[in-house]
């Protein structure tokens, strides 16, 4: 009888921390950390998107249907020779998408070479790495202004939406690969929501983002389950982000993914740790 006393003592401990509890899995949880303004609002922490490297950019210049500005600019960035504003520019809505990208934009777009510089026809080179989308948008708003009239051309420059990359275990296959979300902000918790959400395995506590600036790529460890989150500049997913959704180690034991899965592998050491006993036992 004293062994099975001794055998629950062992045992117990093992279901004690093996299984996964509300705090490891719920979002957002009061924390006295967080930030808040005089009026009682979460700050917005939204970084600015600066280009790197290897982007690709859509150009657009739109004119009045009179105004031609192809003759000045490649046609694959204009739309006023055929007097539709909103025709479709360097890679429109309607471009095919490849695995791994969209491949239209990859053929047509404008890409940041290994200098920093972007080449517009019709306007020469221009230093495009370290600036923002608007920045870069008006220094060719001002080049194109050479050739039309004030207010009669407009620069329409954009990335393809925010895209993204995540990668987890096994288990989480199903969120696991590039996204795309044609939004001007994106959230974490929005990104995680479109893609399904996250299952019990994954660590919350533990979410690793690398992000590429111009002078390298950072990396930040993100806890989905503080409210403070919000207040972090990694909150807001950044076009090129790599999402890493790391495994609970109960998980990878086996135990913790979910109740029955629990007490099956711990009836299976209990029955293991009998069976030694009885068969040292008898001999």
């Amino acid at each position: 009888m004293k062994i099975y006393k001794y055998l629950l003592f062992l045992i117990l401990p093992i279901f004690l921390t093996s299984c996964i509890t509300s705090k490891d899995v719920k979002y957002m949880q009061p924390s006295e950390s967080l930030v808040i303004n005089e009026e009682g609002l979460i700050p917005y922490n939204i970084p600015v998107y600066r280009i790197t490297k290897n982007d690709m950019l859509n150009l657009n210049i739109v004119t009045t249907p009179k105004g031609d500005a192809a003759q000045f600019y490649s046609s694959l960035n204009t739309s006023g020779s055929t007097g539709t504003t909103g025709a479709i520019g360097a890679a429109g809505a309607t471009g095919a998408s490849g695995s791994g990208g969209n491949a239209y934009l990859y053929t047509n777009g404008l890409k940041v070479d290994s200098n920093g510089d972007v080449y517009v026809f019709g306007i020469g080179y221009l230093k495009a790495e370290g600036k923002t989308i608007q920045d870069l948008a008006k220094e060719i708003q001002e080049k194109v202004n050479e050739n039309f009239q004030d207010g009669k051309s407009e620069v329409r420059l954009n990335i393809d939406g925010i895209t993204y990359y995540v990668l987890g275990d096994v288990e989480t296959v199903g969120i696991t690969g590039e996204k795309k979300a044609h939004k001007n902000t994106l959230t974490l918790t929005e990104a995680i929501s479109i893609n399904g959400g996250l299952n019990r395995t994954v660590d919350r506590k533990n979410i690793v983002v690398y992000r590429k600036f111009p002078e390298g790529i950072k990396k930040a460890q993100i806890d989905l389950t503080r409210e403070d989150v919000m207040n972090s500049p990694y909150y807001y997913v950044q076009n090129g982000d790599e999402i890493f959704l790391t495994t609970q180690r109960r998980a990878l034991n086996g135990f913790g993914k979910d109740p029955i899965q629990t007490l099956i592998s711990g009836v299976s050491v209990v029955t293991t740790a009998l069976s030694i006993y009885l068969l040292l036992k008898n001999l």
